[in-house]
């Protein structure tokens, strides 16, 4: 009698794994295909940054380049005539110091907030997440003339304090909801062995936050990488220029150059995020599934 039913109970888990089998298919299917929706505009850049100017503008917009050797050329002339050396260099300040410092002063703050005990906590959480409420248009006024006053105007000083206050908020969100997961019983036996607060949080805390800080500081880095909107008020000098404010200004400035070399020097400004991301995509990745 138990013959049969095994036989069914095989034959109903072969057309189960069957039936699987068919969705996953079809689901790499439909990933490959919006890959390629994706890829086309991206096909479209590749093939753009490796024609001359003048095979750009006689050739189609999808046709193959008759070689690779303009390419070089083309970063050559971008990279000088949109004086991107010195752009990188600012942006890569700006992001790095105003990352890192606001990633640490973000860890900081959301210990505080969910290991120690103190009146209106959530008050003041509220109160630093208050500033991602509003557009940020709204504070360019006040943060010209604030900066005016100071004389931070077109400083890299002045360029870093802002990224970082501006970066703050959003990692205290997610450092803040990930340590409430964390247990506190580690905190009490860190006390009664006598740590200090100083010690819990660099010793056993920080350690446990390298995958969640990992994925802030890759999207606060790139943020401010590819921010324009301050960048063009407060630091609109050549020697304070962030990469996008210089690409802006290369647009207007070389327009006669032609779009194949502005795309060059669109993607060149676009590699460091990049590599940053291919460095740090599995504490990334970590990160995301932590937070």
């Amino acid at each position: 009698m138990s013959t049969p039913h095994l036989a069914l109970d095989l034959a109903a888990l072969s057309r189960r794994e069957a039936r699987r089998g068919r969705a996953a298919h079809w689901k790499t299917v439909c990933g490959l295909l919006l890959a390629l929706l994706w890829l086309l505009p991206f096909s479209f850049v590749v093939l753009a940054i490796c024609k001359s100017t003048e095979e750009y503008a006689t050739s189609a917009p999808l046709a193959l380049p008759a070689s690779l050797a303009p390419l070089l050329d083309n970063a050559r002339d971008a990279w000088q005539q949109g004086e991107m050396g010195q752009a990188m260099l600012n942006s890569a300040l700006y992001a790095s110091v105003g990352t890192g410092l606001s990633v640490l002063l973000a860890a900081m703050a959301a210990f505080a907030l969910t290991r120690i005990r103190f009146p209106r906590r959530n008050l003041w959480f509220l109160l630093l997440f208050a500033g991602t409420v509003f557009p940020f248009q709204m504070y360019l006024v006040p943060l010209f003339f604030g900066f005016q006053w100071a004389a931070l105007l077109n400083t890299h000083a002045g360029m870093c304090l802002l990224y970082t206050a501006l970066c703050i908020p959003f990692p205290v969100l997610v450092l803040r909801n990930y340590m409430q997961s964390l247990s506190l019983e580690v905190d009490q036996a860190a006390r009664m062995d006598g740590a200090s607060e100083l010690t819990l949080f660099l010793r056993i805390i920080l350690p446990c936050l390298r995958g969640p800080m990992a994925a802030v500081f890759l999207l606060q880095f790139t943020w401010i990488w590819n921010d324009m909107l301050f960048s063009s008020v407060l630091g609109n000098r050549p020697e304070t220029r962030s990469i996008m404010n210089a690409l802006l200004v290369f647009q207007g400035s070389y327009a006669q150059s032609g779009p194949n070399i502005m795309l060059t020097a669109a993607v060149l400004a676009s590699l460091p995020t990049l590599l940053l991301f291919l460095l740090l995509r599995r504490q990334f990745m970590q990160g995301l599934r932590i937070a």
